[in-house]
């Protein structure tokens, strides 16, 4: 039975193959929007979430500001390299620890003056970070207060000729009036949330010498590695109890990993809640046509509908007939919709250079509602045409 309703269906679409296709446009627009959007949506949260992948998921990074700037507390007591070091032994949710000090000072190599952040660094940076180098070594921790460097790519790059490979690890720079020796390069290093500075035009040194550059050099972030699935709140606590001890006059801030990407999550659920909603404006748009195109089918076919009637079809057999056209359009635009939908992201993907990938949540929820907008838009029409009268219908013109 539902076969034939299938059939009458098809043949009575392809007799109007224009007016059906214009009404499967729209459908099929409303369609491709609801996925393209949301898939782009989830592609562009996976592309900002692929840092957090790439460094870990349980990092977590502490800034300590003074709490009245100018004042006597900004250098009341901060804190002391040892303490900052001593963490994991206060509490054994953090496995490594590195803390970094911001410093100044004027940088000269071939006559030229550099403009780069001076910060200086422990060897545990290089593990939480993942920092990979193109030449020569990182900071060791038995460098103490050796004049030694590592530089960033783009620091490397103004120091190097153009095309030239000369290498750069034993050369000198000068810092004030001290002579640096480079002891390592390091290689192109993505900018990333947990540390303050870009580390591609940024000369390190060990933490201690960073302190005898200026009486100012002090420790004002860290960034820690925490064992897998620590509590946060907890880590916090502990960590704040701990600081405030060795510390005075100085207020403290807290990332982490977990929670920014619980928030950049919270914020995609929203945006492509957002993006969804557009999308279906468009499908809404699309189900008024579908309404509209079965009303003027059913205003043309009165006697085609008398005379099923007059020979036995019940008005359940008209209701269904005309149900099943509104959803043999929806079908056909859902399903068009979504490869075209499918198609676009990838586009856009390319375009922005982000990595391809198929969700398939959008699309079943993109052909779902097609169908459903086909389902809820062509019942109107197919109960108008169920409740014609028979005698009406067959003195229609």
């Amino acid at each position: 039975m539902l076969k034939r309703y299938l059939k009458d269906a098809l043949s009575n679409l392809f007799s109007t193959k224009l007016r059906a296709l214009l009404a499967t446009l729209g459908i099929l627009i409303g369609t491709a929007s609801v996925v393209a959007m949301v898939n782009c949506g989830e592609m562009a949260t996976q592309k900002a979430l692929a840092q957090f992948k790439t460094l870990g998921t349980d990092l977590m990074s502490v800034n300590l500001f003074p709490k009245h700037q100018g004042g006597a507390h900004t250098r009341e007591k901060p804190l002391s390299i040892e303490s900052a070091l001593h963490i994991p032994n206060f509490t054994h949710k953090v496995t490594h620890v590195a803390p970094y000090i911001q410093t100044f000072g004027t940088v000269t190599a071939h006559g030229k003056v550099l403009h780069s952040p001076l910060i200086g660094v422990t060897n545990s940076l290089k593990h939480i970070l993942k920092l990979h180098l193109s030449e020569g070594r990182f900071i060791s921790p038995l460098d103490g207060y050796s004049y030694l460097v590592v530089i960033g790519k783009q620091i490397a790059q103004q120091l190097r000729p153009p095309n030239s490979m000369i290498k750069l690890v034993g050369q000198e720079i000068q810092i004030n009036h001290n002579i640096f020796t480079i002891v390592g390069v390091l290689a192109d290093t993505p900018s990333n949330s947990f540390f303050n500075q870009n580390l591609n035009s940024a000369i390190l040194m060990p933490i201690h010498t960073a302190t005898t550059l200026n009486k100012y050099s002090q420790i004002a972030s860290m960034v820690m590695q925490l064992k897998s699935n620590s509590p946060i709140e907890q880590v916090e606590g502990q960590l704040r109890q701990y600081i405030e001890k060795h510390t005075a006059g100085y207020q403290l801030f807290f990332r982490s990993a977990k929670q920014l990407i619980d928030s950049m999550k919270k914020q995609s659920q929203i945006y492509t809640l957002l993006l969804a909603l557009i999308g279906s404006i468009s499908l809404l748009v699309g189900g008024i046509g579908v309404m509209n195109i079965m009303l003027v089918s059913v205003a043309e076919r009165k006697r085609e509908i008398g005379i099923r009637l007059a020979i036995g079809a019940t008005r359940r057999d008209i209701q269904l007939l005309f149900l099943i056209e509104a959803i043999a359009l929806s079908l056909v635009g859902g399903f068009c919709g979504v490869l075209i939908g499918v198609i676009a992201s990838y586009i856009i993907a390319e375009t922005a250079h982000w990595p391809f990938a198929i969700y398939w949540i959008p699309m079943v929820i993109g052909f779902s509602v097609s169908v459903l907008t086909g389902l809820f838009f062509g019942y109107y029409p197919a109960h108008r045409a169920a409740k014609l009268d028979p005698i009406q219908c067959l003195r229609a013109d």
